[in-house]
């Protein structure tokens, strides 16, 4: 499913919220429970996260909500640390402790090398290397009638060169904001944008997809039942 609609096009310049100063005093305070609120509070976009990055031979064999409760007892013991160091928003630094999670599952289930010592990538870098088969996965996913089904080689190829014309960071921003959800203000946290640079590249970014999903029969339907793939034209 990919979520083209005109609620994703309106939240593009909407700052992050703040996160409750009642509840973050009590996190930075060491109260384990509001933590386990606020991470529930965030369940839902850190699942999407998972389900969008979780490599496609792990389908079947490895569940998102055990990926989120192992990420939320490591984040419980690293709770400290980011309160006395607050590097960040609460939720990207939730969404980075998820982030190594998957890469520690998918080392473990697919024998992933280790990281060499001498090729140090940030955890996002790391997650980014598998966007562009994720982003063609799932946006033609829900393609599934037999005509359709029948050309999915040849979309995948059509959707597959239109990513690929984009740069990394680009790429990476669809995903985010597309598929994660992520505010513009989080995405430009995320990957160290200014805000409005984020903005523009995701702009510039949609129009050049768009163009190629246009020719894809039934991707842009007009029938409410789709309304998950619908766009504002």
């Amino acid at each position: 499913m990919f979520p083209f609609n005109q609620k994703g096009l309106d939240r593009m310049d909407i700052p992050a919220s703040p996160d409750p100063d009642p509840l973050m005093e009590r996190i930075l305070a060491g109260d384990e429970r509001a933590f386990a609120e606020a991470f529930a509070e965030h369940r839902e976009r850190l699942w999407r996260m998972v389900h969008f990055r979780l490599d496609r031979r792990l389908q079947g064999r490895v569940d998102a909500d055990d990926i989120l409760q192992e990420a939320y007892l490591d984040a419980v013991k690293r709770l400290p640390h980011f309160a006395e160091s607050q590097p960040m928003s609460l939720f990207v630094w939730l969404r980075l402790v998820v982030g190594q999670t998957l890469i520690d599952v998918h080392r473990r289930h697919l024998g992933a090398k280790m990281r060499d010592a001498e090729r140090e990538e940030s955890i996002q870098q790391r997650l980014s290397e598998g966007t562009s088969l994720s982003l063609s996965f799932h946006l033609l996913a829900h393609l599934t009638s037999p005509s359709l089904a029948a050309q999915r080689a040849e979309l995948t190829a059509l959707v597959e060169e239109a990513l690929g014309g984009m740069s990394d960071t680009d790429r990476e921003v669809l995903a985010l904001r597309h598929f994660e959800e992520l505010t513009n203000s989080e995405v430009a946290e995320v990957l160290g944008l200014e805000r409005k640079a984020a903005s523009i590249r995701y702009v510039r970014a949609l129009a050049r997809l768009k163009i190629v999903l246009e020719k894809i029969p039934g991707f842009f339907a007009d029938d409410s039942s789709q309304s998950s793939v619908t766009i504002s034209r």
